[in-house]
This record gives C-alpha cells, sequence and structure tokens, in this order.
C-alpha cells in the first residue's frame, strides 16, 4: 500500500471540498468582475466564502484578502507592514520560513530595515525576555513569528507575544499556514496584525490562500492593474479556488477536535514505537511534545545505517511519503535552516513524520515496521543494515 506521511507539506483534498468547487469549474464559471448574471453569481460565492473565513476567525470580511497562497500573503504582510507604518526595525526568528525570511532580508540588504533575530534555547524555543528587551530599547518594530513550526513543529505562544507587541506599540505579523484550521484564531483578543492561511494545508486546494489584516492596518498591492479584492491585489479571483478554501476551513473547524484526538494518538503511537524498536533515536525541537508542538508534525533524527542508504528514498521504494525536512527546499540541495539553527548536533538522518485526519494507525505501523529493517542492533549504540540496496 502506499502511504502519505507529508501533510506538512501538502494535505489531500477533501471530496466534500471538490463537490462545492465543482459547479465553479462548469456551471457558474463566470468572471466575478463581469456585470452579467454569470459574473454576478460568481462575485457572490467570492462573497459567501470571504463571509465563511471572517465569521471562523471572529472578523469583518473586509478583513480578509484573498491570494495565491501562503507565501504571497506573508509578502504583502511584510512589505505593507513596514512601509505603511514607516518602520525601520523588523524582529523575527532564524526558524521561520522562507516565504518570511528572505522578504525580511532581502529589505534588509537593501537597507530598508535593520534586521534582528530573536535568542533561542537549544530546542528552538523562542526568548520572550529578548523580545521585550528589544521592544522597550528601540522605536516601534516590525515582529513576525510563526504559530507551528513546519519543519520541527515547535508552538509559539502568539497570544504572549501580541500581548508585548501591543504593549509596545509593534506591528506583528504571524505565519499561521501550518497551524490554520488546527486551531481557532479569534482574532479580536489576539492582538495580532496579520495572520496568513494556506488551503492545500487543511486539505483545500493548491494555489489558494488569505490574509487576515487588523483594521489598523493598510495593505499595499504587490499585484497591479485591477480593481479586484478591495483594490488590494489585482487579478481575476481564483472563484474555484476561494470557494474550496472556504469550505475546507470550514470543515477543519467543523472537525477540529475530534481530528486533534486523532492525530495525538497517531503521533504518541509513533513515538512509543521509534523508541522501543530503534536505539538513539531522538526527535528534533519540541516535536515529542504534544504540549509544546503541531499535533500534525514529528521531526526525529537517526543513526545513520552502515550501508550509507538514503533513508527517504529507502522509504519511497517502501511506498511510505515522507520528508527530511521543509518540502519548499527538497530540491534545491540545500540543507534545512530550520535543524542548522538548532545546532551542530542535527548532522544525522532527519525524518519529518507528518500526519492527516486520514492516516491511520495501521499505516504508522506499517512505516515503523519497514523503517526498524534498515537497524539491526548489534549492541547498545552498534548498528548494521539489515539490507542493501
Amino acid at each position: 500500500m502506499r502511504i502519505y506521511l507529508d501533510n506538512a507539506a501538502t494535505t489531500p483534498l477533501n471530496r466534500e471540498v471538490f463537490l462545492a468547487m465543482e459547479p465553479y469549474f462548469f456551471e457558474n464559471f463566470g468572471n466575478p468582475s463581469s456585470s452579467h448574471h454569470h459574473g454576478r453569481g460568481a462575485k457572490v460565492a467570492i462573497a459567501h466564502a470571504r463571509g465563511i473565513i471572517a465569521d471562523l476567525l471572529n472578523s469583518s470580511p473586509d478583513q480578509i484578502v484573498f491570494t495565491s497562497g501562503g507565501s504571497e500573503a506573508d509578502n504583502t504582510a511584510i512589505l505593507s507592514g513596514i512601509r505603511s507604518n514607516g518602520i525601520r526595525l523588523a524582529i523575527t526568528s532564524t526558524f521561520e520560513h522562507h516565504a518570511v525570511l528572505h522578504t525580511l532580508q532581502a529589505l534588509e540588504k537593501s537597507g530598508e530595515i535593520n534586521l534582528v533575530y530573536l535568542q533561542h534555547d537549544a530546542a528552538g524555543n523562542l526568548s520572550l525576555p529578548h523580545l521585550e528587551k528589544l521592544l522597550s530599547t528601540n522605536e516601534k518594530a516590525f515582529v513576525s513569528l510563526m504559530h507551528g513550526n513546519n519543519e520541527i513543529g515547535n508552538l509559539n505562544d502568539i497570544s504572549e507575544i501580541g500581548e508585548l507587541c501591543k504593549r509596545y506599540g509593534a506591528v506583528f505579523h504571524s505565519d499561521t499556514v501550518q497551524s490554520m484550521g488546527q486551531y481557532r484564531y479569534d482574532t479580536p483578543d489576539l492582538n495580532v496584525d496579520f495572520l496568513v492561511g494556506s488551503a492545500h494545508k487543511f486539505h483545500g486546494p493548491k494555489g489558494v490562500g488569505f490574509l487576515y489584516r487588523s483594521t489598523k492596518q493598510r495593505l499595499y498591492p504587490l499585484i497591479n492593474g485591477g480593481a479586484q479584492e478591495q483594490k488590494q491585489r489585482a487579478g481575476t479571483e481564483n472563484v474555484t479556488g476561494i470557494v474550496g478554501l472556504a469550505k475546507a476551513l470550514e470543515i477543519s473547524y467543523r472537525n477540529r477536535d475530534v481530528a486533534q484526538r486523532h492525530l495525538i494518538q497517531l503521533k504518541e503511537r509513533l513515538i512509543y514505537k521509534l523508541k522501543d524498536r530503534i536505539v538513539g533515536v531522538t526527535f528534533n525541537g519540541n516535536s515529542a511534545n504534544t504540549m509544546l508542538s503541531l499535533n500534525s508534525v514529528l521531526s526525529v533524527s537517526l543513526p545513520d545505517p552502515q550501508n550509507g542508504i538514503d533513508l527517504l528514498n529507502y522509504l519511497d521504494q517502501q511506498q511510505i511519503s515522507v520528508s527530511g525536512g521543509s518540502a519548499c527546499n527538497s530540491h534545491s540541495g540545500a540543507g534545512s535552516h530550520v535543524l542548522t539553527a538548532l545546532g551542530p548536533q542535527f548532522g544525522r538522518s532527519t525524518v519529518r513524520f507528518s500526519f492527516s485526519r486520514y492516516n491511520t494507525e495501521e499505516e504508522i505501523d506499517y512505516a515503523l515496521e519497514k523503517l526498524a529493517k534498515c537497524y539491526v542492533g548489534t549492541g547498545k549504540g552498534v548498528y548494521t543494515a539489515e539490507f542493501s540496496l
């Protein structure tokens, strides 16, 4: 059987989501900028989807802007938050997604901002005292810190971070791509200026996302040429994708509690079996702690088999799809910047297992059995490969 355990990279489309999208491929295919019947129908569908997302976030529809995905939403939030507020100091962490890091680093390189990285411990926990010190001793700042890390699963306390930002008048952007759909966000109580969602991370379609902005923040469009999205993003809207996005988020909220219990069971099962079967296994960041990490992500460092096989390729040949880190750079030849930031101890083989509500305990057991065959203990800390490729 083919097993998919790379849900942090993308998730399978929910069939209920597809059924909601299908009419907008074939019957209701109008351009929402057109004034005729077909266009009005598409425009109504977008407005309805915007309202659903706004209700789920306890915000208003005019605070939701649809984008092509999380990367565009992050870029828009960063550039708008910094430029519309005349900010010169940006604070982030070395664990952020490249959509955040590369954007901020480009602004630093051009001389537009000074960029500071928060201190952290060996597990990747960010120092909030350091954040407060930076906020209290410097000019108005832009803070960009994710909620859930896509590689090691670490959760940041964005509620406390939001309180600090509010206290010192900072603009706060949180990349919530990996956690959207798993957590409920009550935006009025969160003290966050920008949140981000990408549909394909919670069983929606690829190529569509959204940006939430607080009413205090003005957006500068990255794409010009039209008056779509309240004149904040030009281009004909992806109507089918937007409909699917709203339906997927609605389903995620509806099934959230049951899904989270299921994810915890899968994660704890795999942790127990890894510890039981493979001597020397370790877990990166807080990923083995279900209270401090995303329930959908488990990052594992493993001893290297003596014959030098590539674990990811081996698992793929066993019909098991996993990742070694972020899928966004898996073909670039570059190592994981997240694991590098944790320190030199992460030179071993690393596998990221990431789960969805569609995974089963049987799949976890099968994946563990195949992985365990890579190692035959011949004494504590000594391994031989049981097979050769």
